[in-house]
């Protein structure tokens, strides 16, 4: 075990509390004896039938007008392979949709009121670092700590930076900022500090050494991110819900998207404010006790962990698999398979994260996440996991696994054009294999985009709506009608960066396929600041197919219902470019227009700390 302090002195870290964290095996059933016994409640199958039975019907009735449309004339194996895509990927529309639809009536029969008594725990707020900006990680802690002395909370709360930081002179920053935030903190708010010199097993190695050094002091940890933010309140609702069920093994929150200014990460922000309260309200709705993880922001029972969730290496035939990526949803797979609740409770506000910046800063991201989440197919097997946990890694990997489905429906409508001069006709003109293509009219071409938009949009239309049912109002974005412009900026920027986020999802699949792992590097939370050649060589791509698609009209024999995916591929450098340009008060969310006083807090802390001599990271 590498458990090792980054510079010498007592009192850096509490006394050795060792708790035991055995590796768990995936090909048999593991139940804890600890796990209370428990019924999950009745409600959630009839609710996951409302969502999925709609989602499926009305994709077999898509199938269905489809298959008919085709079969006119025999079906090719090309016609095949087109029917199996928009199978595919309109299912899962349907299903964001039966999602937020649920997540709608959830949110009008919300209650609130909770029904047992609170135990009192004892909570370790972990925050694992490496290599991040010194100034905003214990700028955010100190907040944290600052803010929970003045709240009237039952529990005790102790804070811990792990940092697995390699880097010698960001690492002597830790300790200039460590000594900072021990003299800035009145001497009875506990935090504390612990350097590996090896990051062995990355953040799951990291959370490990901990649990195996100290885990059993604590009833429960409530684990964040470099750049997590939570208020007093968010962190003692979090902990109120464990302490109120026996069952919970790990309670999720859902972190809001803030600390933006850049035209890409505004957008997610606006984004997750307006819609993605219904999604998660949905979610929530038909998950119930088979909840996932998301990493952070979320509270967990130590004991219940430790005995439970330890992480194998992933299955390999020569022995020693490699480390297993997106290890969230495997635990939070495991925990339920043990016996505990694993619960995800949206109503909690305060609780926040930072978007990536640049569109190029997400595509990085996710080609991380790619290989993670494609893993998850590996583990569908994993002996004793519940269906929902099942479903959970199945549609993790199926995030990615649409975007080449997409480009595939993309590629076939274009070889497909206007009818006979499609391009298919124009090179296999005398092949007797050449399908006899059905002819689709305009008026059925714009149909079917009406439709698939239309079910697209849903969600998002829906979440403005609840806005006006809701607690959040309007007026708290800027007004109706700077709200009204944002949505409509919103909904356009969407549709612009889809197609480019599309092929970039396609690289990375591609590049898990092949074997190319990607640096598992910090993020570059502000923004990298990338020239005009690492941006064109970075999109070379999407200029390519944009460009082929342009030529392809131009000669007639590619679809002109293209033009609008044609002309953000062929925009894909000046508009990823546009990404990461500073913007003003459009798409503003209420944390914006008012921010919420931990956020306030933070900001001072972090000036203080950057004060005290902690330099910001430098963007690579």
């Amino acid at each position: 075990m590498d458990r090792v302090t980054a510079f010498p002195g007592a009192g850096h870290m509490p006394a050795p509390a060792p708790l035991s964290h055995p590796v768990q095996q995936l090909n048999r059933v593991d139940r804890d004896p600890n796990a209370p016994a428990w019924r999950p409640a009745p409600r959630f199958w009839w609710r996951r039938a409302v969502v999925l039975v709609p989602a499926v019907l009305t994709t077999g009735t898509l199938a269905w007008v489809f298959a008919d449309w085709l079969s006119d004339g025999g079906m090719w194996w090309l016609e095949w392979v087109l029917l199996a895509l928009v199978t595919v990927t309109f299912f899962w529309i349907a299903l964001s949709v039966g999602t937020a639809t649920l997540g709608l009536v959830c949110h009008l029969m919300r209650r609130h009121a909770r029904g047992h008594a609170i135990a009192p725990l004892n909570v370790a707020l972990l925050v694992p670092i490496y290599n991040e900006d010194t100034a905003e990680v214990f700028g955010n802690a100190c907040a944290m700590m600052m803010a929970l002395r003045g709240n009237k909370s039952a529990h005790r709360f102790e804070l811990f930076i792990l940092s697995d930081t390699q880097d010698a002179e960001i690492a002597l920053a830790e300790r200039r900022a460590f000594d900072t935030l021990r003299a800035a903190l009145p001497p009875d708010l506990l935090v504390w500090y612990r350097r590996r010199t090896r990051n062995t097993e990355r953040k799951v190695g990291n959370i490990k050494d901990w649990i195996t050094g100290w885990g059993a002091a604590y009833d429960a940890m409530l684990v964040l991110d470099a750049d997590s933010l939570m208020s007093a309140e968010a962190i003692a609702s979090l902990a109120d819900e464990m302490g109120a069920d026996p069952t919970a093994g790990l309670v999720q929150s859902a972190p809001m998207v803030i600390g933006s200014d850049t035209i890409f990460g505004r957008m997610q922000q606006f984004s997750a404010a307006v819609y993605g309260t219904l999604l998660n309200e949905g979610l929530a709705g038909w998950t119930g006790s088979e909840g996932n993880y998301w990493g952070h922001n979320a509270i967990i029972r130590t004991r219940a962990f430790a005995d439970c969730a330890g992480l194998p290496r992933m299955p390999s035939r020569s022995g020693k698999g490699g480390l297993i990526l997106s290890h969230d949803f495997v635990e939070a797979g495991l925990l339920r398979r043990a016996g505990w609740a694993v619960r995800f409770v949206p109503d909690i506000t305060g609780s926040y994260e930072e978007p990536p910046a640049t569109l190029i800063d997400y595509a990085l991201r996710d080609r991380r996440w790619c290989h993670g989440n494609l893993q998850h197919l590996r583990l569908l097997g994993t002996r004793g996991f519940h269906a929902v946990s099942r479903f959970h890694l199945f549609h993790g990997a199926m995030s990615y696994l649409l975007s080449p489905a997409w480009f595939g429906l993309l590629v076939i409508w274009a070889l497909l054009g206007n009818g006979p001069d499609s391009v298919i006709t124009y090179f296999s003109a005398e092949n007797p294999l050449y399908p006899v293509w059905p002819e689709m009219s305009r008026v059925n071409s714009a149909l079917i985009l009406v439709f698939m938009y239309g079910m697209l949009l849903a969600p998002k239309l829906m979440g403005a709506l609840a806005l006006g049912l809701g607690e959040v109002r309007i007026a708290r974005f800027g007004g109706a009608g700077r709200f009204a412009l944002s949505l409509v900026v919103e909904i356009l920027l969407s549709i612009l960066f889809a197609p480019i986020m599309m092929v970039q999802q396609v690289v990375a699949v591609l590049r898990t396929i092949i074997g190319i792992r990607p640096i598992w590097s910090p993020q570059a939370r502000k923004g990298g600041d990338y020239s005009l050649g690492t941006v064109a060589k970075f999109h070379a791509l999407e200029t390519v197919s944009g460009a082929l698609l342009w030529i392809g009209m131009a000669a007639g024999v590619v679809s002109p219902w293209l033009l609008p995916i044609a002309v953000s591929l062929v925009a894909a450098v000046p508009l990823s470019m546009l990404s990461g340009r500073r913007m003003g008060r459009l798409m503003a969310t209420p944390e914006m227009i008012e921010p919420p006083a931990i956020v306030l807090l933070a900001q001072r802390h972090r000036e203080m700390f950057r004060a005290a001599g902690t330099p910001p990271l430098a963007a690579e």
